[in-house]
Order: C-alpha cells, then structure tokens, then sequence
C-alpha cells in the first residue's frame, strides 16, 4: 500500500436531507502555497525542512488538482469515477499508439478461435461461451480492451479503496478532536481526498493504458473483468507477443486463442468467481489499520539512517514504494492475500491444462509457447502487477504450477465433468494443504455408496 493519506466525506457537506447546499454556503476556495504553510507551522513552532524547489512545484501542483477536486465535489477515496479513469487509459495509449483492426487481422483471428473453440470442446464441460451483441468477437483494438475492461478493474479496486478510506477517515478523527492550527482556510481532510483521489485514478488510468498494449484478448488476464460474453484477440498485441520466437504465426495464433477460449468458458459459467475475488478484497481492505506514531517513527529512524533524503523526491518515493510506511497485516488481511493467491493459481493452473490438453500434438512448438507464456507470466502479468501494487501480493510461479500439477492428477483421477464441476462452488475447490495430495482432497467430497453407518 503506498498510499499514506486519508480522510472521509465532510460531515457538513450539503444540507440534511442529503440535497446539495446552497452556493453560499460552500467553502471558500484557497490558494494553497507551501511556503506560507511551512511559514505557519514555523510560527507555531514546529521545525520545517528545506524543499528543493523541484519538490515545491510538485507539492503545488498537485494541490491545484486537488482544490479542482474538491470545487467539484469529486473527492471521496472510495468513488472510482470510471470515465476519469477512462481518459487517463486512453491518454497513456495514446503515447504508444494502436493499430486499426484490418480486414485481414479480422479474418484470422476468427479462424484461430474457431480451431481454438472446437478443440477445447473436446477438453472441457463448460460451453462455448455466448457473445454479447455488444460485445466484440474475433478481433479488438487497444482502445476496445480498455472499454471492454475498465468497468471490472474498476470493481476490483473499489472494495480496496473502501477499506483505506475507513482507516484513513479514523486518522483524521482523531486529529479533528484537537484544535485547529488556523492555515488560512485549509481543511486537512478535503486536502488529502484531493490529493488521494488524484492520485489513485491516474494511477489505475496509466496502468490500465499501459496494460492494453500487452494483453493478448479479452481475458488474457486471468480475471473476471466483464459479465458480457466477449471472445478476441488483439491482433497487434499477439504479433508483438511472438516476436524473435521462431514460432510461425498461425501457431502463435491459436496458442493465444486456446488461452481465451478456456478463459472465457470459466468466467462465463462460474458467475460466482467474481463476487468472490471482491470478496476477499474487501476482507483485506477492512482490515487496514494506521498507526501514525508508528509511521512517523519509522521515518525519522530512516531519515537519521540516510535511508531516506528528504530534499531528494526519488529517494521519499522509493522509501514509499520498498514498504517503509506500510502498515503491518492482520491474520484476517494474510489470510485474504493467501486465499486470493490460491485462486487466481487455481485459475491459471486450469486454463493451463485446458490449453495443453487441447493442443495435444498438433501444435509442434506447444512447449516453446508455453515457456514463453510463463515468463510473461511472472513478469509482464497485469493482475499480478495490479495486486502487487494494491496489496503486495505477487502469485509464485511455483504455486502455479502446483496448481496445474493437482489440475492435471485430478483429471487422472476423475472424468472430465467430475473436474470442472469443482468449479460449481468455491467450497468445492482445494484448500492450500490440499492441492499437494488430489487423492486426499478428492476423499474428503466423496460421499460414501454405503449410507447406513452414518
């Protein structure tokens, strides 16, 4: 969690009723200048350090953002508005541009996902998955990932930033009860949910851009991010992924198809996936805690130690990003971070099999793909990078690929529909002391043919 701000919505804002208030009554605005503050605190005695003046314009400006913010009323840390967002994504891939889909791109991106479609037939129970009339299918640009995406990224990170404006709302409670140190007419908390609602959307609008010039189709990423049926490629992306491989394309092709394929089909018919992953956000999210003594300590300790220069704004942002003001987890939050990462494994592992199952032999260069796919994994993945960011989760390759080790003994163990109907439940899917041992975790949900004992 690198964010260190918080606050919650003002009490007096709007009228009792909950209609907005008179504009007579709004707050007056406030030239924010950073000099005069650190005058005020002088003043009050409060020693105050000497900022460079690269640093000073950026607390300035980012000040201005925020009082943008808050004239609007757009400041509360746990509203996402998504065509913020969206317009920040498009910006970032703008600076990278994008391709026009082609006739011909068209033509055998559909091709792949028809061979794609009918091999994982043969390899799954759940059905092709029926497209939205909304949706695209075959073939999608970067700018249609993002608008295909955005409304579930969205999703993800909303229960997070609930949780963090909690915590950081109680923070600023408590230093409500004491007085005012009187800095003109500025409201510390409104300050902050300017600063915090900045930052956190341009963050998700640049990763989402920079996300759509690497994913290769609609589900590419291993999570639910639409409840519209949606099966594509994005033929500039899929070129890009295979380039200096040796592969020839139309393998590269339908490799990446097999991938969507088996994706789409197991968010399509496990609709509980989802609300699931939301789920566990949410646990780790209420369970964010901040102890300000505690943060406070830990930077003048790295301050005295050099660790952090405070007249050098990369050394205060590596400080930020290395954890040195991250609060400690709670068993709940730990427990949320394990669970999230044996599903989103569960998940790759499966789609995993599928793809090699399907394959089978006709893809000559399967394991050269699937090599390739790894390493892209573990270092180009938008969800682990997302969660990484968020939480500091990162999914171990090697929990992957226990999971798609269990995946493939299962299979071995019981038929095909026996397989994907443990995915009818998230109860019915392993623990993680279980996807060491299928034949011990398929014991425990079997029921006995002979009744009459128990």
């Amino acid at each position: 969690m690198n964010e260190k701000f918080g606050f919650g919505p003002d009490d007096n804002e709007g009228s009792s009723s909950g209609e907005p208030s008179d504009s007579s009554q709004k707050e007056p605005s406030f030239n924010f200048d950073i000099d005069a503050i650190l005058q005020e605190l002088k003043k009050l005695g409060i020693e105050t350090p000497e900022i460079p003046d690269q640093m000073r314009d950026q607390l300035n400006s980012l000040a201005s953002m925020a009082e943008n913010l808050m004239s609007s009323g757009n400041m509360d840390l746990a509203s996402l508005p998504i065509e913020a967002v969206r317009e920040i994504a498009r910006k970032t891939l703008a600076k990278s541009g994008e391709l026009p889909v082609g006739d011909q791109d068209l033509k055998a991106m559909k091709v792949a996902i028809e061979i794609a479609d009918h091999w994982v037939d043969q390899e799954s129970i759940f059905p092709r998955t029926e497209i939205d009339p909304a949706a695209s299918h075959g073939a999608s640009s970067r700018s249609d990932w993002i608008n295909f995406s955005i409304q579930g990224w969205q999703s993800f990170i909303t229960p997070f930033l609930e949780g963090l404006s909690a915590a950081l709302s109680k923070v600023f409670d408590q230093f409500s009860e004491g007085e005012s140190v009187g800095l003109n007419q500025i409201n510390p908390p409104k300050l902050m949910a300017g600063f915090m609602a900045t930052m956190i959307r341009t963050q998700l609008g640049q990763s989402i851009g920079k996300f759509a010039t690497t994913v290769t189709s609609a589900n590419d990423v291993a999570i639910p991010l639409s409840d519209k049926g949606a099966v594509f490629l994005i033929p500039e992306n899929v070129r890009a992924w295979g380039v200096d491989l040796g592969v020839d394309q139309r393998e590269i092709e339908i490799f990446l198809a097999l991938r969507e394929s088996a994706a789409a089909r197991l968010f399509t018919h496990t609709p509980w996936l989802s609300e699931y992953l939301q789920k566990l956000l949410t646990q780790y999210g209420q369970g964010i805690s901040i102890d300000v003594e505690s943060m406070q300590s830990r930077a003048e300790e790295a301050i005295a130690s050099g660790e952090i220069d405070i007249s050098n704004p990369e050394s205060m942002q590596s400080a930020i990003t290395e954890g040195i003001f991250t609060p400690e987890e709670s068993d709940l939050q730990k427990s949320a971070l394990n669970q999230l990462e044996l599903i989103l494994a569960l998940i790759e592992g499966w789609i995993d099999l599928v793809v090699e199952k399907s394959a089978g032999e006709r893809l000559p260069a399967l394991l050269k793909l699937q090599e390739t796919q790894r390493r892209r994994r573990a270092t180009q993945s938008p969800t682990q990078q997302l969660f990484a960011s968020l939480v500091g989760l990162e999914v171990s390759p090697k929990t992957i690929r226990e999971c798609a080790k269990f995946w493939r003994e299962i299979s071995e163990l019981v038929s095909l529909k026996e397989r994907d109907q443990l995915w009818e439940d998230p109860f019915a899917l392993p623990t993680a002391d279980e996807i060491a041992d299928p034949k011990i975790f398929l014991s425990g949900r079997q029921v006995p043919d002979d009744l009459s004992n128990l």
